[in-house]
């Protein structure tokens, strides 16, 4: 891990901040995918005691688990899903929608809310972050807000829904590596969010009353284009099974791309592999890290970390701020959310079983605090794809980002509220 963290950290560090590329994001020269299968030949060269064909049948164990299998299947539903509804115009139809019925007075709140529920719909706190942060911008001027306020609204509004939407690969990470219901985690999730995303709201009402109206323009929507995002929520909160929600939303924005004309059989097909496709290299990384995981825990690296954190940290509440501490210290060093969860999940459901923590609590926990560290780093893709839409420095929108700071306070109120029977 120490040689993956050098590379992947140490090179996008270089290259963001100390000799930046014009044109380039320094945390993307180095490929994650490179630096883990690196990391992956010194894990296979490590352990003398175990030749090369042990060191293998290990890796196959540990890729070869029920909750990875389940998981790569859900990452390439999940893909044919967001690749679809993005070429059926749903995204695009859903956001018009909402900001059709959007009070002028209410404008900076009212972006917050909506990538909210676009979030929440789409899995993608990427995609909400895409499809607004134009739209926030086009808001600050009319209603001469900072922009730096509007687009930190956003980002807050996205990480809210990424966190808490059931079709969101954190979400599939973070549950089915702790072998939980996502409906069980959403429950837990939702008293520790909401709080956050109230008290954000909150500030927006405050701040958003020193402005005038902003007039957001008129926007164009297609009601059945936007509908198949609002029926998979809704299932989705029902808890229907994930692999019969994803199923049920691309019949769906099939349906509805096929009425509107939006969708032709070559389209449909070439959008749904397009999405696939863009879920390999989660999928490779998936694999990547299962494989180090089970050498790092045949060659005694878990029991080093949980031996550090029984040290240092006592009863649930300490078990859990290790959880805690440990998924935002890995979504910093990578930059991804989903592979800090999937790195961090190993550790952390050894920790919540020598703790007595409910493996839905240890899911939230991931999901939270990879969110809160992912959508406050300047480095994350989040924050520089809103500062390259919106012409700002990532730097700049930090000290507007309420909601992940807010939702990180609401953590650790959660541990410190949490009975300590352990």
């Amino acid at each position: 891990m120490a040689v993956f963290l050098a590379l992947y950290l140490g090179t996008g560090i270089w290259y963001e901040y100390i000799h930046p590329i014009e044109g380039q994001m320094g945390f993307y020269i180095m490929s994650v995918v490179v630096a883990f299968s690196i990391a992956l030949a010194v894990a296979l060269a490590q352990n003398r005691g175990l030749n090369f064909e042990q060191k293998i049948h290990i890796c196959a164990q540990g890729i070869g688990d029920d909750n990875i299998t389940i998981m790569l299947f859900i990452f390439l539903l999940a893909g044919a899903f967001g690749g679809i509804a993005k070429q059926a115009g749903g995204a695009v139809s859903t956001a018009n929608l909402l900001l059709d019925i959007l009070p002028e007075s209410f404008a900076v709140p009212g972006l917050f809310l909506i990538a909210c529920l676009i979030s929440m719909a789409m899995g993608t706190s990427v995609g909400t972050i895409t499809v607004l942060v134009p739209i926030a911008a086009e808001v600050s001027l009319n209603g001469g807000f900072s922009m730096p306020l509007c687009v930190g609204t956003v980002v807050g509004g996205a990480m809210f829904g990424d966190n808490l939407s059931m079709i969101s690969d954190t979400t599939i990470a973070a549950t089915k590596t702790q072998g939980v219901e996502m409906r069980d985690k959403f429950r837990v999730n939702i008293r520790i969010a909401l709080p956050a995303a109230l008290a954000t709201l909150a500030i927006l009402i405050a701040v958003s009353l020193t402005g005038r109206a902003a007039s957001v323009g008129e926007y164009e929507y297609n009601l059945l284009q936007a509908l198949p995002y609002f029926v998979t929520l809704a299932a989705a909160l029902l808890g229907v099974n994930v692999f019969l929600v994803l199923g049920l939303g691309i019949v769906l924005f099939l349906l509805a791309g096929a009425v509107t004309g939006s969708l032709t059989y070559i389209t449909a097909f070439t959008a749904m592999g397009d999405g696939t496709t863009g879920m390999f290299e989660t999928m490779i990384v998936t694999i990547l890290v299962a494989s180090i995981g089970a050498l790092i825990r045949e060659n005694g690296g878990f029991a080093a970390i949980l031996h550090f954190i029984r040290t240092h940290f006592s009863g649930k509440r300490g078990g859990m701020l290790g959880i805690a501490m440990l998924t935002a210290l890995m979504d910093i060093a990578t930059a991804n959310n989903t592979v800090a969860i999937v790195m961090a999940a190993p550790i952390a459901r050894e920790i919540s079983r020598d703790y007595g923590i409910e493996p839905e609590q240890t899911a939230s926990l991931l999901d939270t605090c990879s969110c809160i560290a992912q959508g406050i780093i300047p480095y994350g893709a989040q924050l520089l794809i809103a500062a390259s839409l919106s012409g700002l420095s990532s730097i700049s929108i930090l000290p507007f980002l309420f909601y992940p700071c807010l939702l990180a306070v609401c953590v650790l109120v959660s541990i410190v509220r949490s009975k300590d029977h352990a």
